[in-house]
Parts: C-alpha cells; sequence; structure tokens
C-alpha cells in the first residue's frame, strides 16, 4: 500500500511541477452524467464531471469510465485533440481521480455513448487507491466505517440511499398535499418523555440543568393542537440509549403526524394510503419483496387484537396481577427473570413471540390493535372496555413499523397515567407542562408515528437498519 500511495504522491508533483492544480477549484458541471446519456443529441457539447473508475490506454489514445452519482459514461481521450500539455495530464492520472471534461458527445461504432474530450480539468488526485475492481469493498464493518467507498464501489447501496430519499420526499409531498404543517420540535429536551426508553443525557452550562436527546417528539407535537395547529407532521431524528440490532439503532429517524378530530382508525386509513402511495410512486406497483416473501399493500390491510392474541396464546388478561403473568408465561416454557419486573417489561420480553408471522408466501401488512391500557400512558381508552386502549402497532414482514393512537386528551387522566408509569418502571419526572397545556383544552386527535428507516428496509429488502443508515453506530475500532 506504502508503494500505491508513494506513486501517486510522485505524479501528484509531477503535476504540481507543471503548474497543473491538483485539487481544483470551481468547476462548471453543467449537468449529471446521466442527464446527458438519457438526453443523448449527436454532436452536443457538454461538460461534466466524475470520478475515473477505469482506464484503457493505447498509445497516444485512452479510454475512461467516469462516474458521479446519478451515473457512468465513457470518455475519450486523444492527443492530437487534447495536445500534448493536456494530454501529459492525462498521464499522471490514476483510478479514483476526479476530472472534469469537455467535449462533443457521440457514440462509438459498438454504440456505447462516449464524451470525446476537447478540455482536461484535474479536480482532485485520489491518495488512496479504489478497492479492487472486481470484488469491490465487500467487508461489512468496513462497509459502515467508510461509506463513502462504499457509495462508490458498490451501486446497489448508493440505489438504497437514492430511494430513501426519494421516499423520505415524497412523505413530504403527501402530507403538505393534504393540509399538513410540516414543523420543528426541541431535540433537547428537559424531560425525557414522549415514548418508552432509555434517554442520552447532557448538560446545559449556562442555566446549569439537565437536558435529554428527545426520545419522541409527540408531547411537543400535541402542545401545537392545543395551540390551534390541526394537522402537523415532523420528520425527526430521535435518540434512545439502548441496544444496537438489526432493527435498533441509537439515532434513528422518524414520521411522526397528528390530526385533530381524528382517531386511531383515520390514521390507519392514513398509513394505508401514504404506505400504497410511496408504493405506487416509488416502486410503480403496490407490492414489495422483504426476505424472500411478498407483502402486498393494498389496502385495506390485515387487523389482529393484540389482548385477544395473549388470551388465546398465554390465558393472560390485563386485569391479572404479575404474578399471574409469569406463571402463565413459564407454563408455556419462557423464562421469566423476576427481579424488578413490571407488566410493562413483561410485555417487552413477549414481544418477539406475539409479533404476526404470516406462513403465506403473499402477506399483507397487519395492525395488531386491543392493547393494554396500561401499556398505553398517551392514548384514550376504548369506550365499551377500558382495561384497552385505541392504539394499533403495524407489522410488516414481521417488523413493527409503525404505532398509532386516539390520543389522550384529558388533562386530569393523563397526570394519572404519568404517576402509574413512573411508579411502574421507576421513571423520573412527569412533563407538568404538558399536563398544563392539556388543561387548555386539546381536541381529540389520532397520532402516529412511523419508523423511517425499517420503511426503507422493506422498500429496499434489506435485513438490517445499518444497511438504510449512511453513517449506523459502531463500535469503537480498537487501538
Amino acid at each position: 500500500m506504502d508503494d500505491i500511495i508513494n506513486i501517486r504522491l510522485n505524479k501528484k508533483k509531477a503535476l504540481e511541477q507543471e503548474s497543473i492544480v491538483v485539487y481544483g477549484h470551481k468547476f462548471d458541471k453543467q449537468e449529471p452524467i446521466k442527464s446527458l446519456t438519457d438526453n443523448y443529441q449527436e454532436n452536443k457539447p457538454v461538460t461534466t464531471a466524475g470520478r475515473i473508475m477505469t482506464i484503457r490506454s493505447h498509445g497516444g489514445s485512452a479510454f475512461c469510465d467516469i462516474k458521479d452519482f446519478s451515473g457512468k459514461v465513457q470518455v475519450y481521450l486523444r492527443k492530437d485533440k487534447l495536445g500534448a500539455n493536456q494530454f501529459n495530464i492525462f498521464k499522471q492520472v490514476d483510478i479514483g481521480d476526479i476530472i472534469g471534461v469537455s467535449g462533443k458527445i457521440l457514440k462509438t461504432h459498438r454504440g456505447e455513448i462516449t464524451i470525446d474530450v476537447e478540455q482536461l480539468t484535474m479536480l482532485a488526485k485520489a491518495l488512496m487507491p479504489l478497492p479492487e475492481k472486481w470484488h469491490g469493498l465487500k467487508d461489512v464493518e468496513t462497509r459502515y466505517r467508510q461509506r463513502y467507498l462504499d457509495l462508490v464501489s458498490n451501486d446497489e447501496v448508493k440505489d438504497i440511499f437514492l430511494l430513501r430519499t426519494k421516499i423520505i420526499s415524497s412523505i413530504r409531498s403527501f402530507f403538505d398535499n393534504r393540509g399538513y404543517l410540516e414543523v420543528e420540535t426541541p431535540m433537547l429536551h428537559p424531560i425525557a418523555g414522549g415514548a418508552a426508553g432509555r434517554p442520552f443525557k447532557t448538560r446545559h452550562n449556562v442555566y446549569d440543568s439537565d437536558l435529554f436527546m428527545r426520545i419522541a417528539p409527540e408531547l411537543y407535537l400535541k402542545r401545537l393542537l392545543v395551540g390551534g395547529m390541526d394537522k402537523v407532521y415532523e420528520i425527526n431524528k430521535s435518540f434512545r440509549n439502548e441496544g444496537i440490532s438489526p432493527r435498533h439503532n441509537p439515532e434513528f429517524t422518524m414520521l411522526e403526524a397528528y390530526t385533530a378530530y381524528a382517531d386511531y382508525n383515520d390514521m390507519m386509513k392514513l398509513t394505508e394510503d401514504l404506505v400504497s402511495h410511496l408504493a405506487k410512486k416509488l416502486l410503480k406497483e403496490e407490492k414489495v419483496i422483504y426476505k424472500g416473501r411478498e407483502i402486498d399493500l393494498t389496502p385495506p390491510w390485515n387487523r389482529i387484537s393484540f389482548a385477544q392474541v395473549m388470551k388465546n396464546n398465554f390465558d393472560i388478561s390485563p386485569d391479572d396481577e404479575i404474578s399471574q403473568w409469569v406463571n402463565k408465561l413459564k407454563a408455556k416454557g419462557i423464562e421469566i427473570d423476576t427481579k424488578e419486573l413490571s407488566r410493562t417489561k413483561l410485555i417487552n420480553i413477549i414481544a418477539d413471540i406475539i409479533e404476526p408471522k404470516e406462513d403465506a408466501q403473499s402477506a399483507k401488512p397487519v395492525f395488531v390493535t386491543d392493547y393494554f391500557t396500561e401499556l398505553c400512558p398517551l392514548a384514550k381508552t376504548k369506550p365499551d372496555n377500558p382495561a384497552l386502549s385505541e392504539r394499533f402497532e403495524l407489522y410488516m414482514g414481521g417488523m413493527e413499523v409503525a404505532n398509532a393512537y386516539s390520543e389522550l386528551n384529558d388533562p386530569i387522566q393523563q397526570k394519572e397515567r404519568f404517576k402509574q408509569q413512573a411508579e411502574a418502571d421507576g421513571a423520573g419526572m412527569i412533563d407538568e407542562d404538558y399536563v398544563k397545556a392539556l388543561e387548555y383544552g386539546m381536541p381529540p386527535a389520532g397520532g402516529l408515528g412511523i419508523g423511517i428507516d425499517r420503511l426503507v428496509m422493506i422498500f429496499t429488502n434489506t435485513d438490517t437498519i445499518r444497511e438504510v443508515i449512511l453513517f449506523p453506530q459502531l463500535k469503537p475500532e480498537k487501538g
């Protein structure tokens, strides 16, 4: 490797001795490579730029492939057209260097679109070689740590993040067109709330007070409903100081949307409409393949009752004592650590067991409804059964992707729920300001949260969240 770097450094020096600016200034790149190839016009003058991916020299001429984020094109360099000085510049370039080219676009006798270069500009010298052409960048850990090389070397990775960008853009358009206001709420919270999860803690020196990276934006968004914003959404970064797994990253992207005068049934319809819209617009069909199985996104989707599953599988009812839960779960062969145990923790233990996992080759997404009220401190109860909440979780491909409620807007009930949650989970402070906001009156509303990272996993058929986050959290390198 040292020999390769020294050779490239010597080429850099050779260019500098010829008064060539090796790390160039502004370059007038007139269009992306894909645009000029898609809109091919014989002999059209073009100016573009990209990274050299291949070099094929033939004495006084050479062919190169240059690539930008949109695509790749062949360039043809001739000494008799460029002149000796310009062609000498080319002799000092390597695979990985970034160049700008101007010339006429044409097709070779083999029909390949090619730029016949008339002007060559050096823009950046790569001192490190790119991964070997035929094997690319394969080591998973290296791919995540050096995502810049991953994007250059692996087109399928680039396509994942292009689709991710389009998904987020299309989500914005979907909500904007339905009259929702996109808002921004704080990422630093004085109280960790809005969802269950361990927060990241920091310190504000000026105010000499603790702050928490947000677990969820929910309580701030619902304050906006109190303020008269009837339809709001936020595409937000949230943080949870918890484990890392194929489905979890400490920093993740969420969509949260709130609709005044609606309930969780309306949010089901909104979710179906949104995901179906994204599939038709971006995938051109309402079916995706995830982990070898087809998921049919055509509404309406399936619905199952959490309470009924708990009853059928474990004979557990919401009014059972914790000791009864433990005994019934142990009777089904589930090992339980009874130290500091709560019903919420028990639910987390058996969550993987109750996740919908259809055996059919083609399955629809599943709304899981009828959650126990004590698991839903921010949701309204069902009018006909206060032990159950108006809440759903959405599962696609056996993975939770969304969560929604009919939002609790009774300030007295809400404060009592906060107290019960604090006692059960050993939680900290109650968000008194949020309760005060409810005391001024919040309209009935439906709220929805969708994990964008997981949705992208489904749409791109990837089995780990790290593949859809540009820079996932990694264990520090040793040494």
